[in-house]
């Protein structure tokens, strides 16, 4: 008998997802997977717009991209570790530029998992279960 890396049956209960992408469509795609799992998702285009939506509710993880308008993932990441640092742990960084040299020694330093796009949903899901309880 074959065995998947992803868990086909649905979360048990809805956990909550904000995905951060200034790539409205990559967004738009990335949520209806996650809705298909049962996952609840909302969207934001910028670490600006995802941090108002973070103060006012948690979620049990942030997939972020790296390079957006307004404020990038990494200072996104480093506000959040200010106001909220428990949901650190949360995060699932998604970029296409991982060999930019700006974003080198963060990606170092953080410890949450780092994709490179373009992202295969298994992989996206596999890292989404991976991540520790809320």
């Amino acid at each position: 008998m074959s065995t998947t890396v992803v868990d086909r049956q649905p979360a048990p209960h809805k956990k909550c997802v904000l995905i951060v992408d200034d790539d409205v469509e990559l967004a738009s795609i990335y949520q209806h997977l996650l809705e298909t799992f049962n996952y609840e998702v909302s969207t934001a285009a910028n670490g600006k717009v995802a941090l108002g939506q973070i103060l006012r509710r948690d979620v049990n993880a942030i997939i972020c991209d790296l390079r957006m308008p307004e404020l990038e993932g990494d200072l996104f990441y480093s506000t959040i570790e200010r106001v909220k640092p428990y949901l650190c742990r949360r995060f699932i960084f998604l970029t296409g530029a991982a060999d930019d040299p700006k974003y080198h020694s963060f990606l170092n330093q953080v410890r949450s998992p780092v994709l490179h796009k373009p992202v295969h949903p298994e992989r996206l899901l596999l890292e989404l279960q991976r991540l520790p309880e809320a």
